[in-house]
């Protein structure tokens, strides 16, 4: 393990800073993990594949550095690279974490950081015994990209001793100030029909950054769903994917997509296909908003509609789909919605609809989203369903408009100004 140790030492605090790039500092996130260190519970970062979990360890382990702790009690294990690819067992791991502890001495609380935990085996027992073992002061972080690492046995031995911080791609604030951009309605079409992906921003060729969602996408499906899952149908799934892209924003179930199939000739079950939706959501590719009554309060049936995490993949696979506005708005709104931390869900009421239900707590927002108020026709269709809810939480109409309009006491709001202001209200900085 001494070998191992030697990889690790360019990545650690240990006998000098570290020379890898720590990335444009996310203090979106990096302020809601302070707030939660200084405990024994384990802090799960979590999120899509490339979103930016990894940078955001390093640089929680550069900001307690800098705050004063002794390089020697942060250790950080990256499951990235080929080097430390017979770190794959529990055992294996503790195996490191003792020669580490042995060979450093560290004194005081150590922070252990660890990258992309899923490709450990059986690395559940362990990491809950290096977090609540009493003789020992430890505090433990985590990260992976796909959210069945936080269920079964984990669930089970923590009963409620871990904290889960979801990440996602760069915010329209955030994707401003690393392009140091003022926040106007042409920056926002950019990030709309652009990407939020941190490394594919730097991309500036079209056809590279194709290149990379494709990569992104094969990686995603591949290696964290059919060779996890022992998929049979790949096809099936890649389609599901494709067929995921063309209907965001619309109301879909399972038999709705199994009569999609059917009618196109192809054999298809419901136990599949739901199968294959969850596998899509427990990597973090996409997200599911369920119908709920707005009276009731009631969750309805089984139509649903599905968001993903970055336009990315539509925009530069497909890039056809991106004339579709009014489904990428929405997409937009609803990954800003789930970032600031809220439950979203599709309002129904007996005859009309409402895009988004937010809560959080004890808040609530009701919330439409349109590409242009063209017409009366348009006005009323978007400010009605919200003129019908009697109950006094806020609702919002947010569309790409210049001008906004005031109508029975509902807010109209500009998509690129909402996204700021409520980033900074509401998500902190």
């Amino acid at each position: 393990m001494k070998q191992i140790i030697d990889l690790l030492r360019p990545y650690n605090y240990w006998e000098d800073v570290p020379k890898y790039n720590i990335g444009f500092r996310r203090d979106f996130y990096l302020n809601r993990l302070t707030k939660l260190t200084g405990n024994r519970l384990i802090k799960a970062i979590v999120g899509q594949r490339r979103v930016g979990k990894s940078y955001i360890l390093r640089q929680m382990q550069r900001q307690l550095f800098d705050n004063g702790i002794n390089g020697k009690n942060l250790f950080y294990l990256t499951k990235e690279l080929y080097e430390l690819k017979e770190i794959d067992t529990a055992e294996r791991l503790k195996q490191l974490i003792d020669t580490y502890l042995h060979i450093y001495k560290p004194a005081g609380k150590v922070y252990f950081f660890i990258d992309e935990i899923q490709t450990v085996k059986d690395w559940q027992k362990l990491i809950v015994s290096l977090a609540q073992d009493p003789t020992k002061d430890f505090e433990v972080f985590i990260s992976g990209s796909n959210s069945t690492m936080l269920s079964g046995e984990l669930a089970t031995l923590l009963a409620g001793r871990y904290v889960v911080l979801e990440v996602f791609p760069f915010s329209y604030k955030e994707f401003l100030t690393i392009n140091n951009l003022p926040n106007t309605k042409e920056n926002f079409i950019t990030y709309l029909t652009n990407t939020a992906m941190p490394e594919a921003l730097l991309i500036g060729d079209n056809e590279a950054k194709m290149f990379y969602f494709q990569a992104l996408k094969d990686t995603i499906i591949v290696r964290d769903i059919i060779n996890r899952h022992k998929i049979k149908e790949a096809q099936l799934l890649e389609d599901l994917f494709l067929y995921l892209l063309n209907n965001i924003g619309n109301l879909i179930s399972v038999p709705n997509i199994v009569k999609y199939y059917k009618n196109r000739g192809r054999k298809v079950d419901f136990q599949t296909i739901a199968n294959y939706l969850q596998h899509l959501e427990q990597a973090f590719i996409v997200y599911q908003a369920q119908r709920k009554h707005v009276k009731t309060k009631e969750i309805l049936g089984n139509l649903r509609k599905f968001y993903f995490t970055d336009l990315g993949f539509r925009n530069y696979l497909f890039p056809s789909l991106t004339r579709e506005f009014a489904s990428s708005l929405e997409n937009v709104v609803y990954i800003h919605l789930r970032r600031l931390g809220y439950k979203v869900f599709v309002g129904q009421q007996r005859y009309s609809e409402v895009d988004f239900i937010a809560e959080k707590g004890d808040e609530k927002i009701y919330i439409q989203v349109a590409y242009l108020l063209t017409d009366k026709k348009v006005i009323e269709r978007e400010f009605n369903p919200l003129e019908k809810i009697r109950d006094a939480y806020p609702k919002l109409v947010i569309t790409l408009d210049d001008m906004t309009i005031s109508r029975s006491g509902i807010q109209h709001k500009k998509v690129w100004e909402f996204l700021e202001e409520w980033e900074v209200k509401r998500g902190g900085e």
